[in-house]
């Protein structure tokens, strides 16, 4: 028998192999960052901020930087839709990339106008991607020239912002530290550090206050901080700024006028729950309020506020688009340098969490209340409130209005009191007609629910919630069921692929709702599938809008009865 030769050289390894000039890239443009697994979407925003892409020699370089597998680094990278790979041979993306949000309340303003417009004028000057929700909802319709937003977009504003060679984010006009400092700021934390106000004291003032969760869960702060102190050290504290909710802008409201009263939250939640290092998740399309955070964040560790106690580690991490990594297991997957796939519960992440320790997890709004409640007190909180209600928090409010933005109102507020006392009314011309409550996964409930108090627990049995309180309004002009469309496509598009029902689920509802005529058992039939076996909020929820449009906008739909029923 004739022996065959070797397929390869000897010493050669098996695969891609690494080009050494490559890697020499690689380890320049990550310079500073540890080779760790945890940073590997860190390293991955190094290389695709200095190249626009991710090309294939650099993340064969990138993998054997970090000791990975090139699988792994790739599966990474072509999770996020902010990370863009190439395989050998592919072209380039353009340099420049104008980004067009068409979330729902940029959809009501424009957008696909704009987007229209831009194609046709910008030529190969640059490429127009659609994306989803950017959090400027107040400003529709939005586009992103690089990194700077143009708020509201105008075809003339775009062209302008791509002539002037300017693509960078502004840095928001915030409060600094040594201004918050000065204004009384970290008194509630001196006052905990220093003993001279004790962790139960503080865990019954909150409890008292009736203060919740306000990224959507709404679960009792004080009872988490408990639970989470009760675990095996050593601790560690999520902080959720990742509102990829179409609709919501309230986080980045609360962080670019006054960032250290989340910080000091953050930090006394910290030292009651005794996490030992809190990690800050911030959604990438916010790159001047990332740029904020670190200056500020810099003047903190460089002077801690309470003179003899050392801060915990705090550490800033970038999310890279992605909606599903809003729910805080698919968080913690992402801050582990993995797909933000959620996890299976329990366990639950107050018990193993990141890196497989006990997890104290807020979004930025519940920690930006913490140092107020403590400095006025549990009844000053809990003393607003409407229809037996209890609080204050933050709506995001954008649509058919005359002045959308962030509105702080009570607890228990109807959305008719919210519109008429807060916006400024509804645009001339237009008639309230629906909203959504809770941004795309709250559902839509029709005028008539008007009256209805806007809290937790009090729209369920309409087929809505309140979530994250981002409140879209809609006005006789606009069509729900093209709404429900918008919605579904973009839950389709933000399923993060991992339980069959909702990857699936989302896509043939899309297909279905898509069609002039809908098929009402089929698609209550697929949401019970999706509610009730999908693993996390995004698939358990993506079925509202098409719901709410069967129960209560069915006079929209077209086609004969026996499709309806």
């Amino acid at each position: 028998m004739h022996a065959s030769e070797f397929r390869r050289p000897v010493g050669w390894g098996k695969g891609r192999q690494v080009d050494p000039a490559a890697l020499q890239r690689v380890r320049a443009l990550v310079d500073g960052l540890p080779p760790r697994r945890d940073l590997l979407v860190e390293h991955l925003h190094r290389i695709q901020d200095a190249e626009g892409c991710l090309p294939a020699p650099l993340l064969a370089a990138l993998a054997e930087w970090l000791g990975l597998a090139q699988t792994e680094v790739y599966e990474v990278a072509s999770f996020y839709h902010h990370f863009e790979p190439l395989r050998e041979g592919e072209a380039r993306p353009a340099a420049l990339t104008v980004r067009v949000c068409d979330s729902l309340p940029c959809r009501l303003n424009g957008a696909e106008a704009l987007l229209t417009a831009l194609a046709q004028r910008l030529g190969r000057e640059a490429r127009v991607q659609r994306v989803p929700c950017v959090g400027r909802c107040a400003e529709a319709p939005v586009a992103v020239v690089g990194r700077r937003p143009i708020a509201p977009a105008a075809p003339d504003a775009v062209l302008d912002a791509v002539a002037s060679g300017d693509f960078e984010c502004a840095l928001p006009a915030a409060q600094d530290y040594a201004g918050y400092r000065s204004a009384g700021g970290y008194r509630q934390l001196a006052l905990l550090l220093e003993g001279r106000r004790s962790r139960e004291s503080i865990l019954d003032e909150l409890e008292a206050s009736a203060l919740r969760g306000l990224g959507g869960a709404g679960f009792p702060i004080g009872r988490k901080w408990r639970i989470v102190a009760q675990q095996a050290a050593p601790r560690l504290m999520v902080v959720n700024a990742d509102e990829g909710e179409p609709g919501t802008f309230k986080d980045r409201h609360c962080l670019e006028r006054t960032p250290h009263r989340m910080l000091e939250g953050m930090l006394i939640a910290a030292a009651v729950a005794g996490c030992e290092a809190c990690y800050i998740y911030l959604r990438d399309e916010y790159a001047g309020l990332r740029a904020l955070l670190g200056r500020e964040l810099a003047a903190l560790r460089a002077d801690p506020p309470v003179p003899g106690h050392a801060l915990p580690e705090i550490h800033l991490r970038r999310g890279a688009g992605a909606y599903v990594c809003g729910e805080e297991s698919a968080l913690i997957e992402s801050v582990e340098g993995k797909r933000g796939m959620p996890r299976l519960r329990p366990p639950y992440v107050a018990e193993v969490g990141l890196f497989g320790r006990p997890t104290l997890a807020h979004n930025v709004e519940t920690l930006h209340w913490v140092p107020e409640i403590l400095e006025r007190g549990a009844a000053w909180f809990a003393g607003h409130g409407r229809r037996g209600r209890r609080g204050l928090r933050w709506f995001s409010v954008s649509g058919r209005v005359r002045d959308p933005g962030v509105k702080l109102a009570p607890a228990g507020i109807s959305v008719r009191e919210l519109i008429d006392e807060h916006c400024g009314g509804m645009l001339p011309g237009h008639d309230l007609y629906a909203y959504l409550p809770g941004g795309a996964s709250g559902g839509i409930l029709p005028a008539s629910l008007a009256d209805e108090p806007l809290d937790f627990d009090t729209l369920q049995p309409h087929g809505a919630f309140i979530g994250s309180a981002a409140v879209i309004v809609l006005s006789q002009h606009d069509s729900v069921v093209d709404a429900a469309r918008n919605l579904m496509a973009f839950f389709r598009d933000e399923s993060c692929g991992q339980c069959t029902p909702c990857r699936v689920g989302t896509a043939k509802a899309a297909r279905e709702i898509a069609q002039g005529q809908w098929n009402a058992g089929l698609l209550r039939e697929l949401s019970a599938a999706m509610m009730d076996a999908s693993i996390c909020g995004l698939g358990q929820a993506a079925p509202n809008p098409v719901l709410s449009v069967l129960r209560h906008f069915a006079h929209e739909l077209a086609g004969p009865p026996q499709a309806q029923r």
